[in-house]
């Protein structure tokens, strides 16, 4: 297995285990295939809150991503590309507390 393949495996373990200490359940696709949980094949992972939303997940680790988006100084990075919907990008951690404040309160 290559070392791309073998990094990319391992950043979904550790995503599936800091969703899992942060109380969102984490389900990694077989061999990073998202049809075998039921999903498009670009899917890596699937996360369900109780009574809350399901998501679907692509992972993706790189050596290194646009400054612009890992800006110290503000909580999300909005993006979008022409003609394209916005993306919001924000911390893991953040994200999580988000998805679990959110159902703690509703």
């Amino acid at each position: 297995m290559p070392n791309s393949a073998r990094k990319g495996k391992r950043y979904e373990r550790e995503l599936v285990n800091q969703c899992e200490d942060a109380g969102v359940r984490a389900t990694r696709a077989y061999a990073s295939n998202g049809e075998a949980l039921g999903e498009h094949k670009n899917c890596d992972l699937k996360l369900s809150i109780p009574d809350g939303p399901e998501l679907t997940v692509q992972a993706k680790r790189r050596a290194n991503v646009g400054g612009y988006l890992t800006d110290e100084h503000v909580d999300l990075v909005a993006v979008r590309e022409d003609r394209g919907a916005s993306l919001a990008v924000v911390p893991l951690d953040l994200f999580l507390d988000l998805l679990t404040d959110t159902q703690e309160d509703g």
